[in-house]
């Protein structure tokens, strides 16, 4: 299986969004945090956002939060929303694979793949991911 750097940088840019849920961060200060190219960062960005996984705000006082909460994002709806499919075969959907003779059981396995790949990704939410510490802080801003 491949990760693609832009389904890792997505990831970690919406971390840093996760971490930081009071106040927008710009493209800047996300990528030099997490040392992702400002360029690749902002078509990913722009990608999430139409995915409603992050919302924006133009303007000095701008930049991105998280489109929802962070424990409603999973890794499996970042890769989707970036990646699009997460298994091809040849750039192919598995759905309709099939293959003759000998061969017959294969893609079943490789749907077997696929789903085990999503049911790991589908389990881990954004919240999950934030150090204990990142995560209270940002519990008490929101009770404040």
């Amino acid at each position: 299986m491949h990760i693609s750097a832009k389904a890792d940088y997505a990831v970690r840019a919406l971390l840093e969004l996760a971490r930081a849920p009071a106040r927008p961060l710009t493209c800047e200060v996300i990528a030099s945090s997490q040392q992702i190219p400002f360029r690749f960062l902002k078509s990913v960005v722009g990608e999430l956002r139409r995915a409603g996984l992050v919302r924006s705000q133009r303007g000095c006082e701008g930049g991105y939060w998280l489109g929802r909460p962070a424990e409603d994002i999973t890794l499996l709806d970042v890769v989707r929303a970036v990646d699009g499919e997460l298994i091809t075969l040849r750039g192919e959907s598995l759905d309709e694979l099939a293959y003759p003779g000998p061969a017959m059981g294969l893609p079943g396995v490789w749907r077997q793949v696929e789903a085990n790949a999503a049911a790991v990704l589908g389990g881990v939410t954004l919240a999950s991911l934030l150090p204990a510490e990142a995560v209270e802080r940002s519990a008490h801003k929101g009770a404040a």
